[in-house]
C-alpha cells in the first residue's frame, strides 16, 4: 500500500493537518487518484467482510451467556452462587450484549434469506434484555446514527455529546434521568420522525419490555429477593448502558463535528487497550464498511491505514 502516497507527489495531505477529505469534494487529489483509492479501500473491506467468515462464536456467546444469566436466578436465590460471583459476570453480560447484538443490527451473523438468518435475529432479541433495549429499537436507533452520524437533530446518539471524558462519563447517567431531555426523548423524537409502523413497533416493544422488567423487579423485591433483583439486573444493565454510551458513543465520535465519510468519528488510543474498549479505537473502519464484523477492525484498520491517510483521516493516535 506504500504506492498510494506516491500516486500524486505534493498533493496527499498529511494527518491531523486539516479536516478529513469527503468523497466528491475538492481535496488536493483527482479523480483518478481518489478512485484508486476507493477500490483499494473496498478491496479490503471485502477481505475481511463478515462473508464466508465464521460468526457462530457470536451466536454460541451471545446464547450461552444469557443462558449462564437465567441460571444466576435461583443459584442465587438458594444461596448456592453468592452474589459478588453474579453480579461482575451480569455487568460483563450487559455491556457485551450490545457488541453480539450489533453485529446482528448490521445483519453480519446472518443475511436476509440465508439459513443463518434466524440465528441473526435470535441474537440481536436476547443479547439486548438484560439492558431492557429491544432489538427493534436497538437496531433502528444504531442504523439511524450510521445515516445521520453527528446531525444534531436526527443523530439518536447525538445527546453523548459531552466536552471531555467526565462530562462524558457523567453525563451516561444524567441522560436516563426524569425529567432531563435526554437519550430516550430524543429516541421519541426521531421515531416520530420516521413514522414508520417498524418505527412505532420499536416504541411499543420498548415499553412492553420495561413494563415487564419493572414488574419483576417489583414482584422479586416483594418476595423477600432485592438484592438479587439489584446486583443481577438493575445495577448491571445502569453499569452496562453507562460502559456503551462512553466506549461505543463519546469516545469514537468526541467532538461530534464532522458528518463526512471519513471525519464523522476518529481513531484514538486508550489505556484501557483493544477489548476493554470493544474495538472503538478503530471504528473509522466500522462506519466505512459495517459488514466487516467488530474483531477484524484492528487487521482491516492496520491494512487500511495509509489509505486512510491519504483521504485525511488522522492515524497519527495509533500507531500500529
Amino acid at each position: 500500500m506504500n504506492e498510494m502516497t506516491t500516486l500524486q507527489p505534493g498533493t496527499v495531505q498529511s494527518p491531523g493537518t486539516g479536516p478529513a477529505i469527503t468523497l466528491g469534494e475538492g481535496d488536493g487529489l483527482d479523480a483518478h487518484t481518489r478512485r484508486t483509492l476507493l477500490q483499494q479501500e473496498r478491496a479490503i473491506a471485502r477481505k475481511y467482510s463478515s462473508s464466508g467468515k465464521a460468526m457462530w462464536p457470536y451466536t454460541v456467546a451471545t446464547l450461552g451467556c444469557f443462558a449462564l444469566w437465567l441460571a444466576f436466578w435461583p443459584l442465587a436465590m438458594l444461596d448456592i452462587m453468592p452474589l459478588w460471583i453474579g453480579f461482575p459476570l451480569s455487568c460483563i453480560f450487559a455491556a457485551g450484549g450490545y457488541i453480539t447484538s450489533h453485529e446482528a443490527m448490521h445483519s453480519n451473523i446472518g443475511r436476509p434469506g440465508t439459513p443463518q438468518r434466524f440465528w441473526n435475529e435470535a441474537v440481536g432479541e436476547v443479547a439486548t434484555i438484560i439492558l431492557i433495549f429491544p432489538f427493534s429499537m436497538a437496531r433502528m436507533m444504531h442504523l439511524h446514527h450510521h445515516y445521520y452520524t453527528n446531525d444534531p437533530e436526527k443523530d439518536p446518539d447525538y445527546t453523548d455529546a459531552a466536552p471531555g471524558k467526565y462530562s462524558a462519563w457523567y453525563k451516561t447517567w444524567l441522560n436516563r434521568q426524569p425529567g432531563v431531555d435526554g437519550s430516550i426523548h430524543h429516541y421519541k423524537r426521531v421515531l416520530e420522525r420516521i413514522g414508520t409502523p417498524a418505527a412505532k413497533k420499536a416504541l411499543r416493544d420498548t415499553m412492553l419490555l420495561q413494563l415487564f422488567s419493572m414488574a419483576f423487579f417489583f414482584a422479586m423485591s416483594w418476595a423477600g429477593y432485592a438484592m438479587e433483583v439489584a446486583l443481577l439486573w438493575w445495577l448491571p444493565r445502569h453499569l452496562g448502558l453507562s460502559y456503551i454510551r462512553y466506549w461505543l458513543s463519546w469516545a469514537p465520535h468526541h467532538p461530534r463535528t464532522g458528518t463526512g465519510r471519513y471525519d464523522n468519528t476518529r481513531v484514538f488510543k486508550t489505556w484501557i487497550g483493544h477489548w476493554l474498549s470493544m474495538g472503538m479505537q478503530y471504528h473509522v473502519v466500522h462506519h466505512l464498511y459495517p459488514e466487516v464484523p467488530n474483531h477484524l477492525t484492528r487487521s482491516a484498520y492496520r491494512e487500511m491505514k495509509p489509505i486512510l491517510e491519504a483521504r485525511g483521516v488522522d492515524c497519527s493516535a495509533l500507531k500500529d
